[in-house]
C-alpha cells in the first residue's frame, strides 16, 4: 500500500510549516535516512527525514509559501517491489510524527550542497535548488526567482548576496494600482517566527498576571573579578574571554539554586515544582526573539556556560536549533544592557512564570557610608506570575542574585 509522508509536528506548539525545498523529486528512489525536504517552522529550518523505503510517487504540497497544518499529507511514497506493507498504525515517534508517518525531522545541519546528495537524471536535476534558508526568504521578501541565479556559494549554493544583487537588476514597475500604505512605507508580511512571538506575548500579558521588582546592584567588585578573569584567560594556552552576561547568567542559575520556589510553573492542576535550573537565555535574531536553554546551569562552571551561550547563539541564528534545545526552561534572563537601556521591563515567557531584564552598567554616584563616590551599578528588573511567585519569593530571589553580583567570590564557593 502507498506510504503517507506528513507534515511532522516539531516540538510542543507547532501547528504548521513551509516547504522551503524537496531534495527529492517524483520518481526518485528514497532510502530510510534520505532527506526528502527541509522545512521551515516558526523557530527553525529542520531537515525531512525518510522513515521507509520505496520511490517517492507524488509530491502533493510544492515548495513555497504555503502553510501547511501538521499532519496533512505532503507526498506519497510507492513501497519497493516485493516489500511488506508497512504495519498499520505504527507507533509514532516521540514528540515528532503521528502514526504511520513516511518522514521524521532529522536533526538541523546546514543544507546539503549541490552534488552532496544523490542527483536524479535530466531535468529533474535542473529543478533543485540549494539556497540557504535566509537567502529563501529575502528572495520571497524581494521578489527574486531563484531558478533564474546561479548560485556563488560552495558548489553553486545560492546565498544572501546572490538575492542582494539580483533584486539590485530588477526593474521598476509602477503599481496597477495606489498603495494603501502612505507614501514611503512598505508591508512586510509576517514570519512564522514572528507571528508566533506576537500571539504568545499577547496571551502572556492577557492571561498572566504581571508584577514587577527592581533592585540596584553595585558590580564594582564584579567588574574586576571580570578584568582578572580575562587577563588570565587571555594568556592561557587556549585564550578565553568571558562576558559581563556570562557571569550574570552563572549569578541568576545559582541564585534559582537557593531561591527554588520561583523555578515553578502554573497549571490548571496545580503548581508545578521543577526540579532542573534550566536557564533561557534571550538572544536577538533578526525575525525575532527565541531562548535557547542552558541546562543545569547552576552545575556548570563559568567556561561551560560561556561556552554553551555562544554555541547556542550561533545555533539560534542560523535557525539550526533542535526543539529540545528552546522548550521549557525555568526562568529567562534578558539582558540589553549591551545596548545602553538602563532599565526595562520583559514580558513572561510561558508556561515559565519569571523573566530577569538586566540593564547597562554605568557610572553613577553611590553612598558609601558617610561618603559620595563614583561606582558601577546595574539595574535588574523581575517580572513575575503572581499566581505562581509571591512578592516575598520575589525579593528573595533578587537578593540572592544582587549577593552573588556584589560578591562574586560566592559564585565559585
Amino acid at each position: 500500500m502507498d506510504i503517507e509522508v506528513v507534515m511532522p509536528a516539531i516540538g510542543a506548539g507547532t501547528t504548521q510549516g513551509k516547504i522551503l525545498q524537496w531534495l527529492k523529486q517524483s520518481g526518485d528512489a528514497v532510502k530510510v535516512g534520505d532527506i526528502l525536504a527541509e522545512i521551515e517552522t516558526d523557530k527553525a529550518v529542520i531537515e525531512l527525514e525518510a522513515l521507509d523505503n520505496g520511490v517517492l510517487d507524488r509530491i502533493h504540497v510544492p515548495a513555497g509559501d504555503t502553510e501547511v497544518p501538521v499532519g496533512d499529507v505532503i507526498a506519497t511514497l510507492l513501497p519497493e517491489p516485493g516489500a511488506a506493507s508497512p504495519p498499520a498504525g505504527r507507533p509514532p515517534e516521540p514528540a515528532v510524527a503521528p502514526p504511520a508517518v513516511a518522514a521524521a525531522p532529522a536533526m538541523p545541519a546546514a543544507a546539503p550542497a549541490a552534488g552532496a546528495r544523490p542527483q536524479a537524471a535530466g531535468g529533474l536535476a535542473s529543478q533543485r535548488l540549494f539556497a540557504s534558508p535566509s537567502a529563501r526568504r529575502l528572495a520571497r521578501t524581494l521578489g527574486v526567482d531563484l531558478h533564474a541565479l546561479a548560485g556563488s556559494g560552495p558548489n553553486g549554493r545560492i546565498v544572501r548576496v546572490d538575492i542582494e544583487n539580483a533584486a539590485a537588476s530588477l526593474p521598476v514597475h509602477a503599481p496597477d494600482a495606489p498603495l494603501p500604505a502612505p507614501s514611503g512605507a512598505a508591508l512586510q508580511a509576517h514570519t512564522p517566527m514572528r507571528a508566533t512571538i506576537a500571539r504568545r506575548l499577547v496571551q502572556s500579558k492577557q492571561q498572566v498576571p504581571h508584577f514587577y521588582l527592581t533592585v540596584d546592584c553595585r558590580m564594582d567588585a564584579m567588574m574586576a573579578a571580570r578584568a582578572a578573569l580575562n587577563a588570565r584567560g587571555e594568556s592561557a594556552p587556549e585564550p578565553v574571554r568571558h562576558s559581563l552576561n556570562d557571569l550574570l547568567a552563572m549569578a541568576v542559575a545559582r541564585a534559582v539554586r537557593r531561591t527554588p520556589a520561583i523555578n515553578a510553573q502554573w497549571t490548571d492542576e496545580g503548581i508545578v515544582q521543577r526540579g532542573q535550573v534550566d536557564l533561557s537565555i534571550a538572544v536577538a535574531l533578526e525575525s525575532g526573539l527565541i531562548t535557547p536553554i542552558v541546562r543545569d546551569a547552576d552545575r556548570k562552571s563559568l567556561r561551560e556556560i560561556s561556552s554553551e551561550i555562544a554555541q547556542l547563539a550561533d545555533q539560534a541564528r542560523r535557525g539550526r536549533l533542535r526543539p529540545e534545545q528552546y522548550e521549557g526552561g525555568s526562568l529567562t534572563l534578558s539582558n540589553l544592557g549591551m545596548h545602553g537601556v538602563r532599565e526595562f521591563a520583559a514580558i513572561i515567557n510561558p508556561p515559565q512564570s519569571a523573566i530577569l531584564a538586566a540593564g547597562a552598567v554605568t557610572r553613577q554616584p553611590v553612598v558609601d557610608g558617610d561618603e559620595i563616590r563614583i561606582g558601577h551599578v546595574m539595574s535588574l528588573t523581575l517580572s513575575a506570575d503572581h499566581r505562581v511567585v509571591d512578592g516575598a519569593v520575589g525579593a528573595q530571589f533578587l537578593k540572592a542574585v544582587k549577593q552573588l553580583l556584589e560578591n562574586p567570590i560566592e559564585l565559585i564557593l
